[in-house]
């Protein structure tokens, strides 16, 4: 590493500490737009860190640097409570009703049958205690038992993820020396201030699930199919969104990983089948609150394409039949031309993405998992939507999503310069291998 790399690297890391002490302040003084501001400082830090770590190898000091600077940031949004989300007090509440021998998916929060769990720390911060039963697959609800079993505090889930971004920040180290690639792009992932403030700060369950992917990428870079079959379907029964990757991971010879990954979801939901309950919870009542539904309220992309004349009644129905068509057309391609062995990061990264730009979440920590990607490719798109995605905050959360020019102007500041730069992106990638050849 260059002295003037080196020297915006630590400069960098001063500064990213500081803000992070600034925004826990603003934090404990309740000022969303502050907040923001202090994190659009952080990602302009962050975008200098980055630069200084792209090119050249780095040295095991650099990494370890890194991931120290990583850890202090953290530490202190893990001792303070949440500030930008609540879903955490329904983890530890999941937890403690599990450990109470009843089953969570089968009453509210509210319910009189769980009255005597209630508390004044835990019970009155849930969100939709009166309306919903928990939305968490069974791999999530498992780790939820096992952290509420060492404490039911925020703080101890929250350090549960952040423990989880450890097992990341590893395997991304190892991921790094096999592509052959600098070990410093760990700082991709370790310095971004997504992560930071939706694991650490707000103690996501998402953390987990990246974590389950990521060795599950690792995993079938080794040519373990089963064994990772196996990870992607922990990762896909935290959240249900990772499954997108199998077809990037399963090779063409042999379905070992896509019997593993089906038998790892059937195992897990099979007891309940048998008990007659209904493990997916919440979903639909969540997908239509989100406006994934007849409305089509949630799709950023539809509303664009519902401004054009020819397409202003275009409904839901037929913008999800092609969007899956889309996603159904990229698999195939990641597929059927992936040699057995090449590595499958790119392809994953390809999936990933469109799958998010298609659904465009509404919450911030959807995103989060998008940044594993950007240690491996041109990240000037990837970077933008994980750093820009914070400004969702900037939209009013109701009980359902209200498509209104405020959040399509919002949503498009978001994926507006995202899609130029994929296509600057596509342009550079294109234009290399053209050379290559």
């Amino acid at each position: 590493m260059s002295r003037a790399r080196a020297v915006v690297l630590i400069v960098s890391g001063a500064a990213l500490l500081a803000l992070t002490a600034l925004g826990v302040v603003i934090q404990w003084h309740d000022n969303l737009n502050w907040f923001l501001l202090v994190a659009a400082m952080q990602s302009a830090v962050y975008g200098a860190a980055v630069w200084s770590v792209w090119r050249g190898a780095a040295s095991r000091r650099i990494v370890i640097g890194i991931a120290a600077v990583a850890l202090l940031m953290r530490l202190p949004i893990v001792c303070t409570p949440p500030y930008l989300s609540t879903d955490v007090y329904r983890y530890v509440w999941d937890g403690r009703v599990i450990a109470a021998g009843i089953d969570p998916y089968r009453y509210v929060p509210a319910d009189p049958h769980l009255e005597a769990l209630r508390d004044p720390d835990i019970f009155p911060q849930i969100n939709r205690a009166n309306s919903a039963v928990t939305i968490y697959p069974p791999i999530a609800e498992a780790l939820f038992f096992a952290v509420t079993r060492v404490s039911e505090t925020a703080s101890a889930m929250k350090a549960a993820m952040a423990g989880f971004e450890i097992v990341t920040f590893v395997l991304l180290v190892h991921l790094l020396a096999v592509e052959g690639l600098p070990s410093g792009r760990v700082l991709v992932y370790a310095w971004h201030p997504l992560p930071l403030w939706e694991f650490a700060g707000s103690g996501h369950v998402d953390a987990a699930l990246i974590a389950f992917a990521v060795a599950a990428i690792a995993v079938a870079r080794r040519r373990h199919p089963a064994v990772s079959g196996f990870l992607l379907a922990a990762a896909t029964l935290i959240k249900f969104y990772p499954a997108v990757l199998l077809p990037a991971l399963q090779r063409r010879r042999g379905w070992v990983m896509a019997a593993a990954f089906a038998g790892g979801i059937v195992i897990a939901y099979l007891p309940f089948v048998v008990l007659g309950v209904r493990p997916l919870g919440f979903l639909a009542g969540y997908a239509a609150e989100e406006g994934f539904d007849a409305g089509g309220a949630g799709f950023y992309l539809l509303a664009v394409l519902r401004q054009l004349p020819p397409l202003s009644e275009l409904g839901a129905l037929p913008y999800m039949i092609g969007a899956g068509a889309v996603l159904a057309v990229l698999a195939a391609a990641a597929f059927f031309t992936r040699v057995d062995t090449s590595s499958p990061l790119r392809a994953a990264a390809l999936l990933a993405t469109a799958f998010v730009v298609l659904a465009s979440p509404h919450y911030a920590w959807y995103f989060v998992w998008l940044i594993v990607f950007a240690c491996f490719v041109r990240p000037g798109a990837l970077l933008w939507l994980t750093n820009s995605c914070v400004l969702l905050y900037l939209i009013p959360v109701g009980s359902h999503i209200v498509r209104d020019p405020h959040r399509l102007a919002v949503e498009s500041i978001i994926y507006g310069p995202f899609a130029a730069l994929a296509l600057a992106d596509l342009w550079y990638h294109r234009r290399r291998a053209t050379r290559s050849r």
